[in-house]
């Protein structure tokens, strides 16, 4: 019966210890949706801005001689391959990837859908991050408390003339890629820890 009683309050001791030791934790501060988005989109706001690369098709060739950022320079022998020369207008708004001021355009046969080039804007700007998704506890390796969330990454046209804007939500194009973003406790705070 004694050893009944000793264990007992032995098991009473263990408990208030347990449960002054869960008390005197401090849990992990809140991390919200609005909270997480700001640091995703501080990271893109400290790397340097890039100009938005752009395929162009032979739709989108003709899209750009309506705006006018080139024109028909050159038809050659087979019908089918020409030369664009990038007009004023043109060499404000976009930069050939080969360097120069003519586009190339070489494809394979007269009904070669398939064939385009790429050419970068003037413009530069930081991605955007958006339509960022439930934050949830994740486990991360060698991080003690961890958070993830997946958001929507995608380009940013400000400053990029509409007629080149047209062009860039033409088929062929990826203005946005969904993301996954690790957030990690550090000091008491909520950091970015990646974006996969």
């Amino acid at each position: 019966m004694r050893n009944a009683m000793q264990w007992k309050a032995l098991g009473a001791v263990g408990l208030m210890v347990a449960g002054l030791a869960l008390a005197g934790c401090k849990s992990a501060p809140e991390l919200t949706q609005d909270q997480a988005l700001t640091l995703i989109q501080a990271k893109y706001d400290s790397t340097p801005a890039d100009s938005i690369t752009i395929s162009l098709s032979k739709d989108g060739m003709g899209q750009g001689i309506t705006a006018g950022y080139w024109k028909l320079t050159k038809v050659y022998p087979n019908k089918f391959w020409a030369d664009y020369t990038l007009t004023d207008d043109g060499k404000k708004a976009v930069k050939l990837t080969g360097g120069g001021d003519t586009i190339q355009w070489r494809p394979q046969s007269m009904t070669d859908a398939t064939y385009s080039i790429t050419v970068q804007t003037t413009a530069a700007n930081h991605l955007k991050a958006r339509d960022l998704q439930q934050v949830a506890d994740e486990t991360l390796p060698g991080v003690s408390t961890a958070k993830g969330a997946d958001f929507t990454e995608g380009v940013d046209l400000t400053g990029v003339p509409q007629g080149l804007q047209d062009l860039a939500h033409n088929p062929g194009n990826k203005l946005s890629s969904k993301r996954h973003a690790d957030f990690s406790l550090e000091n008491g705070a909520w950091v970015l820890h990646g974006i996969v």
